[in-house]
C-alpha cells in the first residue's frame, strides 16, 4: 500500500501559473467526491470558477491536498470570515473512494482542525452530503429533516466529536417552467402594488450597492442557523464594489439578480441571485434569497424567484436546471420552491464542533 503525503496548496492567481495543475486538480478531487454524496454532478464548479471564490479577501481559505505516489487523491479545506468576532472556521475532508481506510481523511481533518485552533477559532462547521438509503436514521435536533445513520461520513465526524445541528435541502427545478409569466403576474399581483421587482446581470447598480450591503450582511442574521450559531457577516458598498469587481475579472460565471423595491421608501427589501455557468448545458446555482422580516407576510419570496426565473428565461434561456439549497426547518421557503417546482434531490447534514 502506498504511503501518503499532505501538503498545503498554493492558491494561484491564475490557472496557467505554476501552483494551477495543482489547484485544478484538487477541484476535480472536490466535485467527485461531492458528486457521490449528493448523487448529481450539478453542483460542480469549474476550476477556474472557482478561482475568484477562492481569492475573496473577505472569506479566506486555504486547502492542503493529501497525494499518493505525487498524485492528489483527497483535500481539506479550511475558510473563515474576517474581523474581531470571526470565531468560525468552516472545514472540508474529502477522499476519492479507492483511498479511503487508510488514515487520510484522518490526517486532513486534524489538520485543518489545527489551522483552526492556530488561528484562534472556538469552533469549527461541516457542511456534509450524506446519500441516502435505508435504515435507522438520525434526526436533525431541529425537528426537521434526517440522515441515513450507517454512513461513513457519519460516523468520521461522530469519531471526530461533531454533532449534528442542522439539516439542508438540496433541491432541484427543471427548465423551463411552464407558464413563468403568468406565475409572476399572479405573485405581483398578491404582492400588492408597494413592491416592484428590479433586475440587473452582473455588477450591482450603484444606487442598489448601500442595500445589497444590508441584505448581504442579512443573510447572516436573518437565516435559520439552529445550534451552529453562524456569525454576522458584515457586508458595505466597498464590500459589494470588490465582489463585483473581481467577479467580472476572474469568474466566467454571471450572476442574474433579482431584487424587490419598497416603493414608498425607494429601498431594496429582499433578493435572489441566480448564479449561471457560461455552458449552457450546466444547471444554473440559485443562492442568497432573503426578504428582510419586516417585510414578511407580502408573498415577496414567490416573487423574488418566478421573477429571477422569468428573467433567467427571457436573457439566457436553455439552462436543464436551478440548484439551490435550504433549510428544511424554513417551511416557508420550502414551500415557495415547491410551488415553483423544485423537486428534493439530496440532504446536506450541518455538524459543529467546539474546538
Amino acid at each position: 500500500m502506498s504511503e501518503f503525503t499532505i501538503d498545503e496548496l498554493t492558491i494561484p492567481s491564475a490557472l496557467d501559473d505554476q501552483h494551477g495543475a495543482d489547484f485544478i486538480r484538487a477541484i476535480e478531487v472536490g466535485n467527485e467526491v461531492e458528486a457521490i454524496g449528493y448523487g448529481t454532478p450539478d453542483l460542480a464548479y469549474e476550476a477556474d470558477e472557482e478561482l475568484a471564490i477562492f481569492l475573496n479577501p473577505h472569506e479566506p481559505k486555504r486547502m492542503l491536498v493529501a497525494r499518493v505516489d505525487g498524485e492528489i487523491v483527497a483535500r481539506a479545506l479550511y475558510e473563515t470570515t474576517v474581523g474581531d468576532d470571526a470565531d468560525t472556521a468552516w472545514l472540508a475532508t474529502e477522499v476519492l473512494p479507492e483511498f479511503r481506510r487508510r488514515g487520510i481523511g484522518t490526517a486532513l481533518a486534524e489538520a485543518v482542525e489545527q489551522i483552526s485552533r492556530d488561528e484562534g477559532k472556538t469552533k469549527a462547521v461541516v457542511y456534509a452530503p450524506i446519500a441516502e438509503g435505508p435504515g435507522e436514521r438520525i434526526p436533525s435536533p431541529t425537528g426537521f429533516g434526517s440522515i441515513v445513520a450507517d454512513r461513513d461520513e457519519v460516523r468520521f465526524l461522530q469519531a471526530r466529536g461533531y454533532r449534528l445541528e442542522q439539516i439542508e435541502r438540496l433541491s432541484r427545478l427543471a427548465l423551463p417552467v411552464p407558464d413563468v409569466d403568468a406565475l409572476v403576474a399572479a405573485a405581483r399581483e398578491r404582492s400588492g402594488p408597494d413592491y416592484r421587482l428590479q433586475f440587473w446581470v452582473g455588477s450591482t447598480p450603484e444606487r442598489w450597492r448601500a442595500d445589497i450591503a444590508e441584505l448581504g450582511t442579512r443573510m447572516s442574521t436573518d437565516a435559520p442557523t439552529a445550534g451552529l450559531e453562524e456569525p454576522e457577516d458584515v457586508w458595505t458598498v466597498e464590500r459589494v464594489i470588490e465582489a463585483d469587481e473581481r467577479a467580472a475579472k476572474m469568474s466566467p460565471r454571471v450572476r442574474h439578480a433579482a431584487a424587490v423595491e419598497h416603493i414608498p421608501s425607494g429601498r431594496l427589501v429582499g433578493y435572489t441571485i441566480l448564479s449561471v455557468p457560461k455552458q449552457v448545458h450546466r444547471a444554473v446555482d440559485q443562492y442568497a434569497t432573503i426578504v428582510m422580516r419586516e417585510h414578511r407576510g407580502h408573498k415577496l419570496g414567490m416573487l423574488l424567484k418566478v421573477g429571477n426565473l422569468a428573467h433567467l428565461a427571457r436573457v439566457r434561456p436553455g439552462h436543464p436546471s436551478v440548484m439551490t439549497f435550504n433549510a428544511e426547518e424554513n417551511r416557508h421557503m420550502l414551500d415557495v420552491n415547491e410551488a415553483v417546482g423544485f423537486v428534493p434531490v439530496a440532504n446536506e447534514s450541518a455538524w459543529r464542533k467546539d474546538l
